[in-house]
């Protein structure tokens, strides 16, 4: 398999300069607005506690950001795979871990660069700002100076000091080796271990896996000059002494025979066929070199097929992954206002993860990832974009925590902060990697019918070189070509496939087809013609329709109007073929889908339950169980209006239908979302809050999706168009090129196609 995923400098530099600079930005979780604000937010109200701090330290935690608030700190002498590059150009990668601790665990995460090679230096400048935070993650920063680093630090500082590279790396290690040993029938303290990379990840590896039960004289490490054998001088030091093992094996080779584990942080080929053929029945392979493993899963399972096989990689089954622990460790270290992280903790938290990749996955998880995720050889470690995650591992290390002895505030009521923890987390995240996922799996050939926009053509060559799956781009060859050099992606031209009208060898078929369908609607041969060659709207739809795409986006330079009528001119979409577009709302944590905001301009009540299946479907293919609500300014008949009346007809039509998802109304927005609201009508049939709100009109539907837009901040999806005969998605003229990729996404994995 090959990693299909590729990033090319031009995308990533635009990614981190594009609509701003950087990766995160800092706002204000409190009002600002006012002079009493001020007042209270600085001097005189910031003196009250300011003394209460004074005088109970702990309360820091209540009255600042502090219980909330990880620092990740570098020096960049061990950036990535990249060597040792300085602390500036390490601050892209602390940005990008500061924001994975937001997205998955809600942790709040500053960046800093310490311009220091010296351990003195860093232990005195992370002890002194210490008080400002709740943990400290290290990061990227080469040995052994790391070790020496984190040592002093724990001594030192009185919060969690946590290196993710050893650390990290060494809890999903140890929570695929539980999985792994318990298929393969065998104890971790009779297992022979082989490590290969004696550095800080390594060590940490074989050091945590000692701790949970291998013992010392089963596991041999390895670095660059052979196995670590007591009385080896070269290229020795005090943590690899550590683990020096009496042993007549010199090298890898003689190290791997008869090993029922290898654990590989190293280089890639490091390990080879040869190799694993002398390996213990069901060996159990961790290749965790990035990014190219020490050896392939496929050169692995070639020699050995009753081998167990993870990698780093993303694109190969069993991914050792440090997103899966660090952001909820940290996450239950903090909830109890921690001293440390201690081994226990860190147990815990392997223990939680084995546990959870023995459980059933949820639908959207394998929906995300288009297959059945059941425990096996194939899948021992949970998936990133697991959502149980967040309120399974902080538990776990929460009571880890407590147990040994190392929280300040102790948590009473433990299934109470599982439950904060389950609602705790936006789905925004989740609901596009899922249809991201999704569409990956599909490897759909996508249509980009608007091939003269620079953001059409940067989506196209991001399709096709993130091996979402084949770019097929209408336009004209020289102005593509001249555009994609434009962009820096001149190189891309002989990858994605232009398709010209001009010299289409379907054009002939596809006038047929096309005059076939409007020959009575007032066009002839020559209209046809025109529309055929010149709209390349209704070329690329044409295209569709024969099957030479499997799906397609349009709409980034004419507004959705036109775009319609073109696309009528193929396929049958309009309001009474049963079109609908339904617009996805992700805000605070919530998903609301809104209905008709594309087809429908008046409808009526039968329409109005049309719209209302077409959005029950849309949120099931987004993973919710949909509840809806027709929305209006009346709740439940009052105040009496003629304008009202058919939000009242239309949950009466879904009555006969007998749909199988909740529904009422009319009501009002605030009725619909708001469970303390509800309670005011027990009659009411929804369950909870709406998550899918039917509207009077195209126009209200209009209005309160770009309101959400323009003044919460609320991230929109679609208007996702259902009820058309192929995949077809409209992008709007404002769209980025991360838009009109999700689009492509959603055409991708039909969703709205009823599948």
């Amino acid at each position: 398999m090959t990693n299909k995923n590729r990033v090319t400098p031009e995308e990533a530099l635009a990614y981190h300069i594009e609509p701003k600079p950087g990766k995160y930005e800092v706002v204000a979780s409190k009002p600002m607005a006012t002079q009493r604000d001020l007042s209270l937010a600085y001097s005189p109200g910031v003196a009250v506690p300011v003394q209460a701090i004074a005088d109970r330290p702990e309360t820091a935690y209540d009255y600042t950001v502090k219980g909330n608030m990880v620092a990740v700190i570098s020096n960049g002498t061990a950036i990535l795979g990249m060597g040792n590059l300085g602390a500036l150009a390490s601050k892209p990668v602390m940005e990008g871990k500061s924001v994975l601790f937001k997205r998955f665990a809600d942790v709040n995460s500053i960046d800093i660069e310490l311009a220091t090679e010296d351990p003195d230096e860093i232990i005195k400048a992370v002890s002194l700002m210490a008080p400002t935070f709740g943990g400290i993650n290290l990061e990227d920063i080469k040995a052994p100076e790391c070790f020496i680093i984190e040592s002093r630090l724990k001594e030192i500082c009185d919060i969690p000091v946590f290196h993710d590279d050893q650390h990290g790396t060494a809890v999903i290690c140890a929570a695929g080796m539980i999985n792994a040993l318990e298929l393969s029938g065998k104890k971790i303290e009779d297992v022979r271990i082989v490590l290969n990379g004696a550095g800080a990840a390594g060590i940490a590896c074989l050091e945590l896996l000692k701790s949970m039960g291998a013992r010392p004289q089963n596991c041999l490490m390895c670095d660059t000059k052979g196995v670590i054998w007591q009385g080896r001088t070269e290229g020795m030091n005090q943590w690899k002494s550590a683990h020096a093992a009496v042993t007549d094996a010199r090298t890898l080779e003689d190290a791997m025979k008869g090993a029922d584990v290898f654990l590989g942080v190293s280089a890639k080929g490091a390990l080879t066929p040869e190799m694993v053929k002398t390996m213990a029945d069901n060996p159990v392979i961790f290749a965790m070199a990035n990014p190219d493993p020490e050896i392939t899963p496929e050169e692995a399972h070639a020699v050995r097929p009753d081998a167990i096989v993870a990698t780093g990689r993303s694109d190969y089954p069993n991914q050792v992954n440090n997103v899966l622990c660090f952001p909820y460790l940290f996450r239950g270290a903090l909830d109890i206002h921690a001293r440390a992280i201690n081994e226990e903790m860190k147990i815990a938290c392997a223990h939680a993860l084995a546990r959870l990749a023995r459980e059933d996955v949820p639908d959207e998880v394998a929906m995300a990832y288009g297959r059945k995720l059941t425990f096996g050889r194939d899948y021992i470690i949970p998936t990133p974009f697991d959502p149980r995650l967040i309120h399974v591992i902080p538990p776990a290390v929460a009571k880890a925590g407590m147990d040994t002895g190392v929280a300040r505030r102790p948590i009473i009521d433990m299934e109470a902060y599982t439950q904060d923890l389950r609602v705790r987390m936006d789905p925004t995240a989740a609901i596009l990697q899922g249809i991201q996922s999704r569409a990956r799996q599909a490897q759909a050939t996508m249509i980009f019918a608007e091939g003269d926009d620079p953001r059409v053509l940067r989506a196209a060559v991001a399709w096709q070189r993130g091996g979402m799956g084949r770019a097929l781009v209408v336009g004209r060859e020289a102005d593509v070509r001249e555009k994609l050099e434009a962009a820096g992606l001149g190189d891309a031209y002989r990858e994605i496939t232009v398709v010209n009208a001009a010299n289409s060898r379907h054009l002939d078929a596809y006038k047929a087809f096309l005059y076939e369908r409007l020959q009575r609607q007032g066009h002839d041969a020559e209209d046809v013609h025109k529309l055929a060659t010149r709209d390349r709207h209704v070329f690329a739809a044409l295209m569709l329709a024969h099957g030479h795409g499997d799906g397609l986006v349009t709409g980034a330079t004419r507004k959705s109007g036109y775009i319609l009528e073109r696309i009528n001119k193929v396929f049958d979409a309009k309001p009474s073929d049963g079109a609908v577009g339904i617009t996805a709302l992700l805000h605070n944590g919530r998903v609301v889908l809104v209905g008709d905001t594309l087809v429908h301009e008046w409808p009526e009540a039968e329409d109005l339950a049309d719209i209302a299946e077409a959005g029950a479907m849309v949120a099931r293919g987004l993973g919710l169980e949909p509840r809806v609500a027709f929305a209006s300014f009346s709740t439940f008949g009052y105040p009496v209006s003629e304008r009202a009346s058919k939000m009242y007809m239309a949950p009466k039509v879904l009555d006969a239908r007998a749909v199988d998802f909740e529904y009422d109304g009319e009501m009002t927005v605030d009725v619909a979302l708001n469970m303390d609201q509800m309670k005011a009508y027990p009659f009411c049939r929804l369950t909870g809050p709406a998550n899918v709100l039917v509207v009077p009109a195209r126009h209200a539907a209009s209005i309160s999706t770009k309101l959400m837009q323009e003044m919460a901040g609320a991230t929109v999806i679609g208007p996702v168009l259902t009820g058309v005969e192929k995949p077809i998605q409209l992008c709007t003229t404002r769209a980025t090129v991360n838009d009109i990729l999700n689009m492509a996404a959603i055409a991708a994995c039909e969703l709205g196609q009823g599948k």
